[in-house]
Protein backbone atom coordinates (compact mmCIF):
# COMPACT_ATOMS: atom_id res chain seq x y z
CA UNK A 1 0.00 0.00 0.00
CA UNK A 2 1.28 3.75 -0.59
CA UNK A 3 0.84 6.32 1.46
CA UNK A 4 -2.59 7.17 3.39
CA UNK A 5 -3.66 10.82 3.84
CA UNK A 6 -6.67 12.81 5.06
CA UNK A 7 -7.49 15.35 3.02
CA UNK A 8 -9.83 17.95 4.16
CA UNK A 9 -11.51 20.61 1.08
CA UNK A 10 -13.03 23.41 1.96
CA UNK A 11 -15.72 24.94 -0.20
CA UNK A 12 -18.23 27.72 0.18
CA UNK A 13 -21.53 27.52 0.43
CA UNK A 14 -23.39 24.20 1.50
CA UNK A 15 -23.09 22.46 -1.21
CA UNK A 16 -20.19 20.32 -2.64
CA UNK A 17 -18.77 21.96 -6.06
CA UNK A 18 -19.18 19.12 -8.47
CA UNK A 19 -16.25 19.93 -10.23
CA UNK A 20 -13.94 19.34 -7.30
CA UNK A 21 -15.24 15.75 -6.90
CA UNK A 22 -15.65 15.34 -10.76
CA UNK A 23 -11.53 16.29 -10.34
CA UNK A 24 -11.37 13.58 -7.32
CA UNK A 25 -13.01 10.83 -9.95
CA UNK A 26 -10.14 11.80 -12.22
CA UNK A 27 -7.40 11.22 -9.88
CA UNK A 28 -9.17 7.90 -9.03
CA UNK A 29 -9.76 7.44 -12.65
CA UNK A 30 -5.75 7.88 -13.62
CA UNK A 31 -5.13 5.31 -11.35
CA UNK A 32 -3.00 8.08 -9.16
CA UNK A 33 -5.05 7.86 -5.82
CA UNK A 34 -7.60 5.38 -4.26
CA UNK A 35 -10.11 6.53 -2.19
CA UNK A 36 -10.58 4.68 0.83
CA UNK A 37 -12.99 6.89 2.76
CA UNK A 38 -14.66 9.62 2.67
CA UNK A 39 -17.05 12.53 4.33
CA UNK A 40 -18.53 15.72 3.85
CA UNK A 41 -18.83 18.06 6.33
CA UNK A 42 -21.77 20.83 6.90
CA UNK A 43 -21.39 24.03 8.61
CA UNK A 44 -24.47 26.19 8.41
CA UNK A 45 -24.95 29.76 8.60
CA UNK A 46 -26.19 29.43 12.51
CA UNK A 47 -22.89 26.86 13.31
CA UNK A 48 -24.52 24.07 13.45
CA UNK A 49 -22.65 20.76 11.97
CA UNK A 50 -23.75 18.21 10.30
CA UNK A 51 -22.31 15.18 8.21
CA UNK A 52 -22.91 12.62 5.47
CA UNK A 53 -21.22 10.03 3.66
CA UNK A 54 -20.05 10.96 0.10
CA UNK A 55 -21.55 7.49 -1.39
CA UNK A 56 -24.75 8.88 -0.09
CA UNK A 57 -24.86 11.19 -3.39
CA UNK A 58 -25.84 9.22 -6.45
CA UNK A 59 -23.99 12.40 -8.39
CA UNK A 60 -21.11 11.02 -7.31
CA UNK A 61 -21.06 7.71 -8.17
CA UNK A 62 -18.19 7.45 -10.31
CA UNK A 63 -16.01 9.36 -7.70
CA UNK A 64 -16.87 7.05 -5.09
CA UNK A 65 -17.17 3.54 -6.69
CA UNK A 66 -14.50 1.93 -5.66
CA UNK A 67 -15.01 2.36 -1.72
CA UNK A 68 -15.54 -0.88 -0.07
CA UNK A 69 -15.98 -2.34 3.09
CA UNK A 70 -12.71 -0.07 4.94
CA UNK A 71 -15.09 2.67 4.77
CA UNK A 72 -16.25 4.29 7.65
CA UNK A 73 -12.67 5.15 8.92
CA UNK A 74 -13.60 8.81 9.32
CA UNK A 75 -15.61 9.41 12.04
CA UNK A 76 -17.18 11.62 14.39
CA UNK A 77 -13.64 12.97 16.09
CA UNK A 78 -12.61 13.83 12.07
CA UNK A 79 -15.76 15.57 11.66
CA UNK A 80 -15.53 17.64 14.33
CA UNK A 81 -12.04 17.95 13.58
CA UNK A 82 -12.72 19.29 10.19
CA UNK A 83 -15.89 21.40 11.34
CA UNK A 84 -13.42 23.55 13.51
CA UNK A 85 -11.35 24.88 10.54
CA UNK A 86 -14.93 26.38 8.93
CA UNK A 87 -16.44 29.19 8.45
CA UNK A 88 -20.16 29.28 9.56
CA UNK A 89 -22.31 28.76 5.96
CA UNK A 90 -19.43 26.36 4.25
CA UNK A 91 -18.95 22.44 3.81
CA UNK A 92 -15.62 20.58 3.33
CA UNK A 93 -15.06 17.19 1.47
CA UNK A 94 -12.97 15.03 3.79
CA UNK A 95 -11.01 12.53 1.91
CA UNK A 96 -8.76 9.74 3.27
CA UNK A 97 -6.85 8.75 0.18
CA UNK A 98 -4.28 6.21 -0.88
CA UNK A 99 -1.26 7.65 -2.97
CA UNK A 100 -1.31 4.71 -5.74
CA UNK A 101 1.59 6.30 -7.46
CA UNK A 102 3.84 6.02 -4.44
CA UNK A 103 3.16 2.33 -3.69
CA UNK A 104 5.86 1.35 -5.82
CA UNK A 105 8.76 3.50 -4.33
CA UNK A 106 7.54 2.45 -0.92
CA UNK A 107 7.62 -0.96 -1.51
CA UNK A 108 11.23 -0.93 -2.76
CA UNK A 109 11.93 1.64 -0.01
CA UNK A 110 10.37 -0.68 2.72
CA UNK A 111 12.37 -3.97 1.08
CA UNK A 112 15.78 -1.81 1.14
CA UNK A 113 14.76 -1.72 4.90
CA UNK A 114 13.53 1.82 5.27
CA UNK A 115 10.63 3.48 5.93
CA UNK A 116 9.32 6.56 5.36
CA UNK A 117 10.06 8.92 8.57
CA UNK A 118 7.67 11.87 7.76
CA UNK A 119 6.34 14.13 4.94
CA UNK A 120 5.98 18.40 5.15
CA UNK A 121 3.19 19.57 2.82
CA UNK A 122 4.55 22.99 1.63
CA UNK A 123 1.72 25.28 0.07
CA UNK A 124 1.97 26.49 -3.46
CA UNK A 125 2.16 29.44 -2.27
CA UNK A 126 5.29 29.21 -0.28
CA UNK A 127 6.90 27.10 -3.51
CA UNK A 128 6.27 30.22 -5.88
CA UNK A 129 7.51 32.41 -3.35
CA UNK A 130 10.82 30.80 -2.96
CA UNK A 131 10.47 30.34 -6.74
CA UNK A 132 10.26 34.30 -7.21
CA UNK A 133 12.98 35.13 -4.91
CA UNK A 134 15.49 32.57 -6.90
CA UNK A 135 14.64 34.44 -9.77
CA UNK A 136 15.21 37.77 -8.61
CA UNK A 137 18.74 36.35 -6.98
CA UNK A 138 19.45 35.12 -10.39
CA UNK A 139 18.95 38.40 -11.96
CA UNK A 140 20.49 40.27 -9.68
CA UNK A 141 23.84 38.38 -10.09
CA UNK A 142 23.39 38.39 -13.89
CA UNK A 143 23.85 42.20 -13.37
CA UNK A 144 26.22 42.53 -11.10
CA UNK A 145 28.62 40.34 -13.53
CA UNK A 146 27.63 42.35 -16.10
Amino acid sequence: MGPVECVVLAFPGERLKVAAVTAVAELRRAGQVRLIDSLVVVKSATGEVSTSELVEYEEYDEATAEIGPEANLLGPEDAAEAAETLEPGSCALMLLVEHVWAARAADAIREAGGRIAGTVRVPPEVVEEARAAHREAVAAAAVGRS
